[in-house]
């Protein structure tokens, strides 16, 4: 039986209280807390569930969405070893209690990871990582230097591409410690010993591995003769998913050592397509100016024999022909129309002529000299002259007679 007078909780109350007690204590709100991943899940939304175990506890732990991209550098996985830090509190729901995690960390890797951050920091703020350093990767290259460890896949890697692509191109390899103990001056070195050959282009890397394994082109040192070398440098360190230093500063990132060797030479076969190419345009380019010449040659030769004397003179005497042509048909032309008009003129003549009168029995009349048109010239006793065909009459007018006629 329950006692009067007990004060009595809720479920959701004593969550509350339990939360209100993780939240006031300060070193749970920012704790670092290590231990080995185990019940990994990567959930639709983006969040992420796991449990961080020791040998004798575990501890519920999660990840939200908004904090992957900032707090974690690497994708988790079943087993690592890691370092979380974030704030513990309380579920409300079922009252369990987790870690939210704001960071993670590998264990034993995250002062490395502080450093390669501060590092490159630093060196973007000096201009390291612009574009505007970059140089440009030469398309045809003749000689290619490769710093990198005498063994192991990387190299092996670059040599069959190199040999896949171009075995032309001549491979220069600096034999460099890639790792450890005197890597990072060993880098250094290659990078100049290579510089002073004067290759054309220049890789620096090695396979994957972690970070402790890549740290030597992490360097600062080998970062500076990365930037300060005069030839292009591609930087092809670990696998597509790890970055380096030396990928920021160098003038090209490969995603692998054997893709390295693929940017940095060209394919000797599409460079016969391309000189073939080249080859067909500039013939067929030569053909269609020698057409283009000769026809101006052409169209040139008939200007200059146009423009020549003797022929202007054939022009000419050309002309003068076929003036004359038309002079002369002209002439013909202008004959016949004045005979015609003169035939004209003649039956108009013969309509007037007096001898055709004559013929017909008419006279031509003169009185003192004068050929009489009307009989008021005319008085009695005047003396006339007839004209007749075969002869002519004199006369003395002795009457007058005027006679009424009716015209025709």
């Amino acid at each position: 039986m329950i006692p009067k007078n007990r004060n009595i909780y809720t479920v959701s109350s004593v969550n509350s209280y339990i939360k209100n007690m993780f939240t006031q204590d300060y070193m749970l709100r920012s704790i670092y807390v290590k231990g080995e991943v185990s019940n990994l899940k990567y959930h639709s939304s983006g969040h992420i569930y796991f449990t961080l175990k020791d040998e004798s506890g575990t501890l519920n732990c999660a990840m939200f969405a908004s904090n992957r991209k900032t707090g974690l550098k690497f994708r988790m996985e079943e087993g690592h070893k890691i370092i979380a830090f974030g704030a513990i509190d309380v579920y409300l729901k079922d009252g369990s209690y987790r870690l939210y995690a704001r960071e993670i960390t590998l264990d034993g890797e995250g002062d490395l990871y502080v450093r390669f951050e501060q590092l490159k920091k630093e060196l973007e703020e000096m201009g390291m990582f612009d574009r505007s350093y970059k140089k440009p990767i030469p398309r045809y290259i003749k000689t290619l230097g490769i710093v990198t460890a005498p063994t192991g896949a990387a190299i092996r890697d670059m040599i069959a591409a190199a040999k896949r692509r171009n075995p032309y191109v001549q491979l220069i390899l600096y034999p460099a410690l890639v790792q450890g103990e005197g890597a990072k001056e060993s880098i250094v070195q290659g990078l100049k010993a290579l510089e002073s050959l004067n290759v054309d282009t220049i890789i620096v890397g090695r396979g994957g591995g972690s970070i402790e394994d890549l740290w030597a082109f992490n360097e600062e040192m080998v970062a500076r003769a990365i930037f300060e070398c005069s030839v292009p440098v591609i930087s092809a360190v670990g696998h597509e998913t790890d970055t380096t230093i030396s990928d920021l500063v160098a003038d090209l990132r490969a995603p692998t050592p054997s893709t390295a060797a693929e940017l940095a030479i060209y394919e000797k076969q599409e460079l016969m397509d391309t000189i073939l190419d080249y080859r067909y345009s500039l013939t067929k380019e030569f053909e269609d100016r020698l057409t283009r010449l000769r026809n101006r040659l052409e169209k040139d030769s008939i200007r200059l024999k146009l423009k020549s004397p003797d022929g202007i003179l054939r022009e000419k005497r050309m002309y003068l022909l076929r003036a004359g042509d038309r002079l002369e048909e002209r002439i013909k032309a202008a004959i016949k129309n004045k005979r015609h008009s003169l035939g004209v003129y003649v039956q108009r003549l013969e309509g007037v002529s007096p001898l055709k009168r004559l013929k017909s029995g008419y006279a031509l009349v003169e009185a003192g000299g004068n050929v009489v048109t009307s009989e008021t010239e005319l008085s009695l006793d005047d003396e006339l002259l007839l004209h007749m065909m075969n002869r002519d009459i004199y006369a003395v007018i002795k009457e007058i007679v005027k006679v009424e006629r009716n015209p025709l």
